[in-house]
């Protein structure tokens, strides 16, 4: 029989999928305003959601209204995962802002036991997801964690930003870790061929919309995919490392479920950072 637990959290799911429905119904209506009255910038205004591979969200939060934000930034609107509704691997670092810079560059440097690996982001495209490393960064979200899932067929890929993969081996809760917020998908590459070219990191979700969290990707390999995943930005060192870490191989570990398994060689993010410039 079902538990009484399942039922709270089925229906706690139902409610979260009915409200991100509303704010992105909401938010498409925000943008059509600011499309037709602004400067010639459209300002995003993102809605929140759901983590890669976690279904067992939900809650229910009060309608809010977003205030337009000042020039040159963008409003982001995160969602806390409910209490009740978090895992051991949910690590709870508080929200980042809600008003962001949304002008200029930042490079994002991952300072692994391999060797950094550095991009390039674009404000203007990724606003809230850049502001949601940075936020991630200060905290020391990612310090110590381990590059959890590589896939080598089909796909090309080194899947990182579960804060759980930090123990000697791995578990099979790895890829299930995130922190207490999501967020919404922003620059999908939908007029590119392949969406996702060799060199991009972009960012892990669910099958659902508005499911951004932590998890990330970096593609060593030209990978063809839905365009639903948030291009975050272009590698410009340290794509050696990837190259190298995705000729080595995989132990098969997500072969009958997502694909792909833990590297063969260990990748271990030390820290990461964000620069101007």
């Amino acid at each position: 029989m079902t538990s009484t637990k399942e039922r709270q959290r089925a229906a706690a799911r139902a409610r979260l999928e009915k409200e991100m429905a509303q704010r992105a119904a909401a938010a498409r209506k925000r943008r059509q305003i600011q499309a037709s009255v602004g400067a010639g910038v459209a300002l995003l205004v993102v809605i929140a959601g759901t983590v890669l591979l976690v279904t067992n969200l939900g809650g229910d939060e009060p309608e809010t209204t977003t205030a337009s934000p000042a020039a040159g930034t963008a409003a982001c609107d995160w969602i806390e995962v409910p209490a009740e509704m978090r895992t051991p691997q949910t690590k709870d670092v508080g929200l980042p802002p809600t008003e962001v810079p949304a002008i200029g560059s930042e490079t994002l440097t991952f300072d692994t036991n391999l060797g950094p690996i550095s991009a390039k982001l674009d404000l203007a495209k990724v606003p809230c997801t850049a502001a949601s490393f940075k936020h991630l960064a200060t905290t020391g979200f990612y310090d110590n964690s381990k590059c959890h899932r590589l896939v080598t067929e089909g796909l090309q890929v080194l899947q990182c930003g579960d804060p759980s993969a930090t123990g000697e081996g791995y578990r099979e809760t790895d890829g299930t870790g995130g922190p207490t917020y999501r967020f919404a998908e922003e620059n999908l590459p939908v007029d590119k061929r392949p969406a996702y070219p060799e060199g991009v990191i972009a960012m892990a979700k669910t099958s659902e919309p508005s499911s951004t969290g932590s998890q990330f990707f970096i593609v060593y390999g030209d990978s063809e995919l839905s365009p639903d995943y948030t291009v975050l930005g272009t590698v410009t060192a340290g794509m050696d490392i990837v190259k190298k870490v995705g000729a080595d191989g995989h132990d098969e570990a997500f072969a009958e479920s997502a694909g792909g398994g833990h590297p063969k060689t260990e990748v271990l993010i030390k820290s990461l950072t964000l620069t101007a410039g």
